[in-house]
């Protein structure tokens, strides 16, 4: 019995060896199959954020995060603006109960860095968007992309779900740690799905 098994381990081997060549004496090329697993595009992922007025302002918005293939493309609207620059950042909690938005905690910074502008080499945080520029009826726009944020992977830096967006009354200087000296928050809303 033991002789069986060696002799059937020594044909399999054999016959392993012998698929693997490539090329016979006669220089006839042998093609092996090879089994290809096709890779599906990741379905696509979709969250919508609803913004209100905070700190006694008529700001509101309504802001989209979609990501398809590791990308979030971030896109984003307000009215009731005064004219002129306002800070946009993501915080650290979706809640925006507070009158003044305070609920929604400091700026989503799970990576320890200091505050600065979205792309420094110095640092920044992952919630800082930067600025949006309101025209003279109140409106303001913006739209990015990233491969830094993700929508309910689990990866905790990474993950914008369970964050919040804060529009903010000033500009962010880029410099002033930790917030960029935007000063009060008139707009909130939760990242949720």
């Amino acid at each position: 019995m033991k002789k069986l098994g060696i002799s059937l381990t020594a044909i399999a081997l054999v016959a392993v060896i012998s698929c693997k060549e490539k090329k016979t004496d006669t220089d006839e090329v042998i093609t092996e199959e090879v089994k290809v697993e096709e890779v599906a595009p990741s379905t696509p992922k979709y969250v919508s954020v609803n913004l209100e007025s905070k700190s006694e302002s008529t700001v509101s918005g309504a802001a989209y995060f979609s990501e398809v293939n590791g990308k979030i493309i971030f896109e984003a609207k307000f009215s009731g603006l005064t004219p002129g620059t306002h800070a946009i950042h993501i915080h650290e909690k979706a809640d925006c109960s507070s009158p003044d938005g305070k609920s929604a905690g400091g700026h989503w910074n799970p990576t320890l860095a200091k505050h600065g502008k979205w792309g420094d080499s110095e640092g920044y945080h992952k919630g800082d968007i930067g600025n949006i520029e309101a025209d003279e009826t109140g409106f303001a726009r913006i739209s990015m992309e990233t491969d830094e944020w993700c929508i309910g992977c689990g990866d905790e830096k990474k993950d914008i779900l369970g964050k919040a967006i804060i529009v903010h009354q000033g500009t962010d200087d880029f410099t002033t740690q930790p917030t960029g000296d935007a000063g009060g928050r008139v707009s909130c809303g939760g990242i949720i799905e």
